[in-house]
């Protein structure tokens, strides 16, 4: 835990095709009976950028795509607020956005990701500016979720976000408060946010409706750890990884498309906290920087299984409290 907190202190397909493919492929599931039963209508993004952090002297604001091949590409030159501790998601279906974080203070700004992958400088905060919180989409990826996190005390308040990219102003928060944790899609059409610290590590849950509504706490499955990473795989189902439990983890949790989080899986790669991840080429996923006591660059991909594979070597200027989304 002390780690954490110096680190704190320190401081292309068609789109249009894709979507027809994509329905074509619910429709497959859910009239003639094939496959998982997913969310009618899905839709699933082909690349990843991850953006922001902090390479320990300062906070950045530059960016890494991931391509639909699961390769992530050398530094952009950063726009908007440099900061770290942010969080991430996708929504409109192709797009994403970057919003809240520390740099230099609690901020509530948010940045839009287009479909292209160009991230979009500042957008005037909406809502409680915090760091240390979580988010994702829901509603087939048309929408995206901000919750908990802190200012720097624990705060369980949500803010919504529309298909055009609009922030919404604070919802009541329901189940623990708490900051240091992470979240993903499941099911296709929810979500769900695990583990953080409410005064200790926790490894709580909560779900989102395919409305946004976050539901009241769940008990935790796995080991209760700070600053893991999240994304989802398997077009309906997610997975948490890495983060902190008195010491660097590489373990991880599976979730089931109900949103049942599994138990602990033996961990495959560098230990670290305070990464990121995100879905990538429609199915799959990656995890991707993180500190480990220094800052790291390294690079792990899910496959549509949800099996890790060991590590990549680094691309980009390693660093620590970045935060990634899928867009395309």
């Amino acid at each position: 835990m002390r780690d954490l907190y110096n680190l704190h202190k320190f401081y292309s397909n068609d789109k249009s095709s894709k979507q027809l493919n994509n329905r074509r492929k619910s429709f497959g599931y859910q009239v003639l009976g094939f496959g998982s039963g997913g969310a009618a209508g899905a839709v699933l993004n082909d690349e990843g950028i991850f953006a922001y952090g902090s390479a320990g002297a300062g906070n950045l604001s530059m960016s890494n795509k991931v391509s639909n091949a699961g390769v992530v590409a050398t530094d952009v030159v950063g726009v908007g607020t440099a900061r770290r501790y942010l969080g991430a998601t996708q929504y409109g279906g192709d797009k994403g956005i970057f919003a809240y974080g520390y740099g230099p203070s609690h901020v509530a700004t948010s940045n839009l990701v287009s479909s292209s992958g160009v991230i979009g400088t500042d957008v005037t905060g909406v809502g409680t500016g915090r760091e240390l919180l979580a988010a994702c989409s829901y509603n087939n990826m048309d929408n995206g979720i901000f919750a908990y996190g802190g200012t720097p005390g624990y705060v369980s308040v949500s803010n919504l976000v529309s298909n055009a990219g609009v922030v919404a102003t604070d919802t009541s928060g329901v189940g623990s408060a708490r900051s240091y944790l992470n979240a993903c899609e499941y099911g296709g059409d929810k979500g769900i946010f695990v583990y953080g610290n409410d005064g200790s590590a926790t490894n709580t849950s909560n779900l989102v409706s395919n409305v946004g509504v976050v539901s009241a706490d769940v008990t935790g499955v796995g080991t209760a750890r700070e600053s893991p990473a999240a994304c989802s795989y398997g077009e309906d189902k997610g997975i948490f990884g890495y983060g902190n439990a008195g010491g660097y983890q590489n373990m991880s949790n599976l979730v089931s498309n109900t949103g049942v989080v599994g138990t602990d899986v033996s961990g495959v790669g560098t230990a670290r906290y305070a990464l990121a991840a995100c879905e990538y080429g429609q199915d799959k996923g990656i995890f991707g920087f993180g500190a480990t006591g220094s800052q790291q660059n390294v690079s792990n991909l899910v496959s549509n299984v949800g099996v890790v594979s060991t590590d990549v070597s680094g691309v980009g200027t390693a660093r620590s409290g970045i935060n990634a989304c899928s867009y395309n």
